[in-house]
């Protein structure tokens, strides 16, 4: 069978909640370059603009789910601003070490604050807000647990989900592991890029997934590079 005939379950060292120092500073730093470069920090922007079409308002509360060294919150703040939107973020993550890094990076930013906090835990969902976004974030688990992970979003979301992850194809997969072997100074993102790839979607994935979840109005959309816009429209 092919490896890319269903979703790997191997685990990544990033999912390592305890992963610190200057290996996870240097993954962070390379992340940024490669989502930057691979143009897939528009796929969530481009969803946050649909919901918003959907739904005006004047004031927005988004929480990214998974946020990492904040990058995205920094990319979806500049883009508010430049749009005249006015929002407030929530930065959430299992990782406290990931956390701390987030805030220094973001320090300038003061609309944002930042959650230590596992989504599976019971209070995650009690603090709503209006637009829930992941990015890079849901390949981290498995079917089962993304049926009760998307639940979840939508106990916490009053407008809407976006949801940008990876297309599994062997393209994409055989070009980032020689991408990173070529300019990559992390060992995490060396081991985890192509695992990724491996652990990510098809179209057919996320349709059985959101079905089990019980979602009825979506929509999914492929982007280069190889990159799915899930949204979940309430």
């Amino acid at each position: 069978m092919s490896i890319f005939a269903k979703r790997s379950e191997e685990k990544e060292l990033m999912d390592d909640l305890e992963c610190s120092g200057e290996e996870l500073e240097q993954t962070l730093r390379e992340l940024k370059t490669i989502n930057r470069w691979l143009g897939g920090n528009h796929v969530t922007t481009n969803g946050m603009a649909k919901i918003m079409k959907l739904y005006p308002k004047s004031f927005y509360q988004i929480a990214d789910i998974g946020c990492g060294g904040g990058d995205m919150i920094g990319i979806m703040n500049r883009w508010a601003n430049s749009q005249g939107l006015t929002m407030n973020f929530v930065g959430i993550d299992a990782n406290r070490n990931i956390v701390e890094l987030a805030k220094v990076r973001l320090q300038e930013v003061t609309n944002v604050r930042w959650q230590v906090q596992n989504v599976f835990d019971p209070e995650f969902s009690k603090e709503k807000v209006d637009i829930v976004t992941c990015t890079l974030f849901t390949h981290h688990f498995t079917d089962q647990e993304l049926i009760s992970l998307i639940r979840a979003f939508r106990s916490k979301a009053s407008l809407g989900i976006v949801i940008n992850d990876l297309h599994r194809h062997w393209f994409a997969f055989h070009s980032i592991r020689i991408l990173t072997r070529i300019f990559s100074k992390s060992p995490m993102v060396q081991h985890d890029a192509s695992l990724s790839v491996l652990r990510s979607f098809r179209k057919a994935d996320w349709e059985r997934i959101l079905k089990a979840a019980g979602v009825e109005t979506f929509e999914i959309r492929w982007f280069w590079a190889f990159r799915w816009q899930v949204l979940i429209l309430f």
